[in-house]
């Protein structure tokens, strides 16, 4: 049995720290009980795990213990301050593990299965509400996901723990312009739907039952008036006064649950 890793300047803590800030582009950062417990669902590829002695005091973790020395022969026991020099949460959960970067190009968006029920995330800056988007969308239903040049990474540890895990299963393609994602749907006859406050026709009012896309726009201000025209058409989510404007993720839930209803959701 290896020793504990009790030194935050060892090399793999140092380069778990790296994989959380962003500076290992192959590597995802996974951390907590519930997020390991998706990424080996979801057969995340794992490079290395580093866990404190706690983890194994419960059922659900000595389980979770079990499954990841199966799961990848990296795996290490720190001192809970070596964890918490590498956790991104204030209250560290007792496990991180560094996980292969799922593929998220425009082939994993073309091979998603069923009629095209796709989110165009444009210029999110939040990784939370990114993440929640994420959630959102599978939740309802959506095929798939693309998050535009210039967005935060949906696969960053903030966004990792806002998805729950949703962005290991959802198909996602990264880092195309919004013009790009526009072309290609018009290229396979997916209708672009944008929102906007002052559009004349309600979510409810389209028929969402054919291939549709759904482009939000940045938290702060949402789709410029230009990128909304660069749509196929606009709607409205109709709101009593004085609100005029509803968080990202909510909006989102709010289209993609009636393009749910119209299409003869159920849950699974």
């Amino acid at each position: 049995m290896r020793e504990a890793i009790t030194s935050r300047k060892n090399p793999l803590v140092q380069r778990a720290r790296a994989t959380r800030d962003g500076r290992e582009r192959g590597l995802v950062f996974v951390e907590g009980v519930r997020l390991c417990e998706e990424a080996l669902r979801a057969g995340l590829g794992l490079e290395l795990v580093l866990y404190a002695r706690g983890l194994a005091q419960d059922a659900r973790g000595e389980e979770l213990l079990e499954s990841l020395r199966e799961a990848c022969p990296a795996l290490y026991l720190v001192g809970e301050d070596v964890l918490e020099s590498v956790s991104d949460t204030k209250t560290p959960q007792g496990v991180v593990a560094l996980g292969r970067r799922p593929e998220t190009g425009r082939g994993v968006v073309e091979r998603a299965a069923g009629v095209p029920l796709l989110v165009v995330i444009h210029e999110a800056n939040n990784p939370s509400n990114a993440g929640a988007m994420l959630r959102v969308a599978e939740a309802a239903g959506a095929t798939a996901v693309v998050v535009t040049q210039g967005s935060t990474d949906p696969l960053s540890a903030k966004a990792l723990r806002g998805s729950m895990g949703s962005a290991f299963r959802l198909p996602l393609w990264t880092g195309p312009t919004l013009v790009e994602a526009l072309r290609w749907c018009e290229e396979r006859g997916i209708s672009t739907v944008a929102s906007a406050a002052e559009a004349p026709t309600a979510h409810t009012e389209i028929d969402w039952t054919q291939p549709r896309a759904v482009v939000v726009g940045p938290e702060a201000g949402g789709l410029s008036e230009e990128e909304s025209r660069a749509a196929d058409e606009c709607v409205r989510i109709p709101m009593r006064e004085p609100v005029e404007s509803l968080n990202v993720a909510v909006a989102l839930a709010v289209v993609l649950y009636e393009a749910a209803r119209q299409r003869g959701f159920r849950p699974s």
